[in-house]
């Protein structure tokens, strides 16, 4: 049963912010007003502290939340999550766009594909992502390149999604 009242329909909502700004914990505050959902995390376990982080956000999560891990194949967490027929969150994009270009990916036409898959989304979608263009040139070619691609991959699903936050220390501000 769909939480999308009959002849409404679900929007993909982007919550972006810098990191540790609070985009995280505002975007669950709006899933749990939302009743509880599906959670898709794409974080990767690189090492011990990743390991502890993930460790830490996985207890703190409600027990009622369904929980995929997908670092790599969102697109199909995607439609498994909407198969639940709960509100969606993907915490986070700048990850999967990272574990992404490690992988040697086409950045462009996964994110072409994904705003795509998310333009009439079933569900009401949350997405959490960084925004990196407000710091410094990266000094390296890979860092260049993952911030032309996050800040493509940003400014595409702000144009499909219905609503835009941008979060700032803790506060947030509607763009959209």
């Amino acid at each position: 049963m769909s939480d999308v009242p009959f002849g409404a329909r679900a929007t993909t909502s982007l919550i972006i912010g810098g990191a540790r700004s609070g985009k995280s914990r505002l975007a669950e505050e709006r899933l749990t007003a939302m009743g509880g959902g599906t959670f898709i995390a794409t974080a990767q376990i690189w090492d011990e502290e990743m390991a502890e982080r993930i460790s830490l956000h996985r207890a703190s999560r409600p027990a009622d939340w369904t929980l995929i891990e997908e670092p790599h194949d969102l697109i199909g967490a995607l439609d498994r999550a909407e198969g639940y027929g709960r509100p969606i969150l993907v915490d986070c994009l700048t990850l999967w766009l990272s574990n992404r270009l490690l992988a040697g990916a086409d950045l462009m036409a996964e994110s072409r594909a994904l705003a795509d898959r998310l333009t009439s989304p079933a569900q009401p979608v949350l997405l959490v992502t960084n925004e990196v263009g407000l710091a410094i040139v990266p000094e390296t070619p890979l860092g260049r390149r993952f911030r032309d691609a996050a800040g493509s991959l940003n400014q595409r699903l702000a144009a499909i999604a219905g609503d835009v936050t941008l979060v700032v220390a803790g506060l947030s501000l509607k763009l959209k």
